[in-house]
């Protein structure tokens, strides 16, 4: 074991929205590295655990907590006691954000107000915020650094800045050891199909001979879901970054084309690639280049992307064939 995972052992680390794609892969790596885990998830009244299923052996260092991050009590309750957070819990998706501002304004900044006012009340060591590349909106200057102007091309990025902002917020007025991470595309097992990579994949692997998307023109930088992961745990550590936003991404790009083009070939299957009317964004709203400046993060903590594209192409498509289940093809999912 690393000196970097050691460091973790014994520790009590709060992840919100742990149930998550991301958050998921998180508490897996926590978990490795020795942490005691507690998974603050949104309260459902059935008994699906989801992503954390793998985890919640009686007895195990993981303890799960439902409830709603909009809910300062209960969140001010799941803070008590924890060395580090992770604040991953977010209203996610473009598509719905244009349907439903409101509640992304109340999901992600007024819930990240509870979290971050917690972590103030109960001193905790450090708190990680999730940010997004949305924020950047199109790329006025590529690779875009952690000082690219903010635009809100969405009402969800919109509702992101405001949380960062309102984290950042804290460490200024109250000395609150607050970072901001701030992951480009990231993609990998877990991902719903509301995301590109798992949209096509569901498609290819459910024989579609044409596959449905939206603009192919815009480019993306993706990073690996575990990498990403990687990158939050680096930061946790990293007193450089406190009170400062960090970049995790991978410093390449590709346009959603090229990568349908590079899932077809992961996939082994055979389609040509058609644009769907449903899918485009608002005029105004496509963000057209993402494409990380990922200095920081490699400067200040040693952390890069260790996994390939291709690699991690075909470990998620081979996860989406396992998996197809979970994906209802021939309906987009906003």
């Amino acid at each position: 074991m690393s000196s970097s995972t050691q460091q973790w052992i014994g520790r009590r680390v709060l992840v919100t929205g742990a149930e998550g794609f991301i958050g998921s892969t998180l508490v897996d790596l926590l978990v490795e590295a020795g942490a005691e885990v507690r998974a603050f998830v949104h309260y459902k009244p059935y008994a699906e655990k989801g992503n954390l299923a793998h985890r919640l052996a009686p007895g195990g260092p993981v303890e799960m907590i439902a409830g709603d991050i909009r809910d300062a009590g209960r969140v001010m309750d799941v803070v008590a006691g924890c060395d580090t957070v992770f604040h991953l819990a977010a209203l996610i998706g473009i598509p719905y954000s244009y349907d439903s501002p409101g509640a992304y304004v109340q999901t992600n900044v007024v819930g990240t107000e509870n979290v971050a006012e917690a972590g103030r009340r109960h001193g905790v060591r450090r708190l990680v915020h999730t940010s997004t590349s949305e924020v950047y909106g199109t790329a006025l200057t590529a690779p875009i650094g952690e000082d690219h102007p903010l635009q809100p091309q969405s009402p969800y990025s919109a509702s992101k800045i405001g949380a960062d902002m309102m984290a950042l917020s804290h460490w200024h007025a109250f000395e609150l050891p607050v970072t901001v991470v701030r992951p480009f595309n990231t993609y990998g097992p877990r991902q719903s199909a509301r995301a590109v990579i798992p949209t096509i994949l569901a498609q290819l692997h459910s024989g579609a001979r044409q596959i449905k998307l939206g603009s192919l023109t815009p480019t993306r930088d993706f990073t690996y879901v575990t990498d990403t992961a990687a990158g939050f745990l680096a930061m946790a550590d990293c007193d450089r970054a406190l009170g400062q936003v960090v970049n995790l991404g991978s410093g390449r790009e590709i346009s959603v084309g090229a990568l349908a083009e590079a899932l077809i070939a992961a996939s082994g299957r055979d389609a040509e690639v058609v644009v769907d009317a449903e899918r485009l964004r608002p005029s105004g709203s496509e963000v057209e280049r993402l494409l990380s400046d990922n200095s920081r993060a490699r400067e200040w903590a040693s952390w890069q992307p260790r996994v390939s594209l291709k690699e991690g192409l075909a470990r998620t498509s081979e996860w989406v064939a396992g998996n197809l289940e979970l994906f209802r093809a021939e309906r987009y999912q906003v």
